[in-house]
């Protein structure tokens, strides 16, 4: 079934506390078939293998191997390069010309497109390539599949963070907001709500952005946490949204609001800084156009601004406001590592390979959870098609991402529901203990 040749692995997009166990898996299985000639590793993704830029994989021994799969970041170095047709064409040519007959391509959404497109030339050149996907992405937002790896640490890290931060605000209470990743998908910021042990204990709001969200509606929602409970722990999707979609840091309906509101200032501070221009025209932009939301705190700066003016407005009283950004912390974060994401991310990387030696040309490896009658967590590995994983041959204007399901949104769209701690807990494992010593309120 399978065919003589040399294979490729390489890595893509943002890096993550586990990606080095799907490489490690690809590697460590494919180093159990005779048919597998060599086992190239591309240097930072398909930009280093169309410059034939590659390791010899088969350098490393297996202390080495387990050493690089607990290492978060890329092992390989990733990139974040969008190769079109063209781009494609020659990344099959160099396959061809170092004869890899098996491509591992460990990423998203993009890399599993890049991966489909890589696979049709292949097949109407009459080449046997076969084209595999491995997935990967703290976002949590491939289609098909259950969950994917990468996920479960950072949203441990993210869970972790709003319990100290927590901890801190209980401490010396004022309004915390932290800018969690997540440009259209709000599954990480969601796991904050795995912070909260004690009642009372934040988030006190979660804003998604799955749900669009005025200003005001913002602002009156920290304003009610901040009276009910002497303080407030607020969790923001770095991809909040106006009811129109826009992003808060490109939103003229949140221009608006501040002009109405009599918040001019804040514009004119901000623009004054350079950090930002009509909220968002300065910021900069990646590989793909979108806005570095998570590379700036200007929307941590420009919520704060606006809160503080607004409670000072309101009770004539200062509040004591910070924000923080998150930031790349997440993605790769050391020590912190969900049991459960190592595991199937090494699972991931050797699935794809397993698949591909048994004869299928091609494909993307998914998850499924199993029902237990024993309230225990079961879930498989199974193949889908490259065509379904990255949405290629979705109708005009229909997301090319998994959102955050429905099911898992609650409180007046600003906070998650109980059925998404169910499903989220498995994923990230325990978390610290967390006592509290309940005190009178500080007003």
């Amino acid at each position: 079934m399978s065919t003589k040749g040399k294979l490729v692995v390489g890595q893509s997009g943002g890096p993550t506390a586990v990606i080095n166990q799907s490489l490690v898996g690809v590697i460590q299985e494919a180093m159990k078939h005779e048919s597998v000639g060599g086992i190239l590793g591309m240097v930072h993704g398909v930009e280093g293998l169309l410059k034939e830029q590659f390791v010899d994989m088969r350098g490393l021994n297996a202390k080495q191997l387990e050493a690089v799969a607990a290492t978060p970041g890329a092992g390989l170095g990733s990139c974040r390069f969008k190769p079109k047709e063209e781009d494609c064409k020659n990344i099959f040519e160099v396959c061809r010309k170092h004869d890899i007959h098996y491509y591992f391509y460990i990423g998203g959404n993009d890399s599993a497109l890049s991966a489909g497109i890589v696979n049709k030339i292949a097949r109407a050149a009459g080449y046997e390539l076969r084209v595999f996907h491995v997935p990967k992405t703290i976002d949590n937002d491939l289609l098909v599949t259950d969950h994917c790896p990468g996920y479960g640490s950072a949203a441990k890290y993210v869970a972790q963070c709003f319990m100290g931060n927590d901890a801190d605000n209980r401490a010396l209470p004022g309004i915390k907001i932290d800018i969690v990743m997540g440009r259209n998908a709000g599954w990480l910021t969601a796991a904050a709500a795995l912070a909260r042990v004690n009642p009372g204990d934040g988030p006190h709001a979660v804003f998604l952005p799955e749900r669009g969200y005025t200003l005001k509606q913002f602002l009156e929602t920290v304003d009610a946490a901040y009276q009910k409970h002497g303080r407030a722990v607020i969790a923001v999707s770095e991809g909040i949204a106006d009811t129109d979609s826009n992003t808060f840091m490109e939103s003229e309906k949140v221009r608006a609001e501040l002009k109405e509101m009599g918040m001019d200032a804040i514009l004119d501070a901000f623009e004054a800084s350079g950090k930002v221009e009509d909220l968002s025209g300065g910021a900069k932009r990646d590989a793909f156009g979108h806005i570095q939301l998570s590379g700036s705190g200007a929307l941590a700066d420009f919520l704060a601004s606006a809160t503080k003016i607004y409670l000072y407005k309101k009770y004539q009283k200062k509040a004591r406001v910070r924000a923080d950004t998150l930031g790349y912390a997440q993605r790769s974060m050391a020590g912190v590592v969900s049991e459960t994401d190592a595991l199937e991310a090494r699972e991931a990387g050797v699935a794809a390979t397993r698949i591909a030696m048994l004869g299928d040309i091609d494909g993307s490896v998914c998850f499924r959870r199993l029902e237990s009658n024993f309230d225990k967590y079961f879930c498989e590995p199974f193949r889908a098609s490259l065509e379904d994983v990255s949405g290629v041959n979705f109708p005009a204007g229909m997301k090319q991402y998994r959102p955050l399901d429905d099911r898992f949104i609650g409180g007046n769209d600003v906070d998650v529901t109980p059925e998404f701690i169910d499903w989220v807990r498995p994923l990230i494992g325990d978390l610290p203990p967390k006592g509290v010593i309940e005190l009178p309120r500080k007003d």
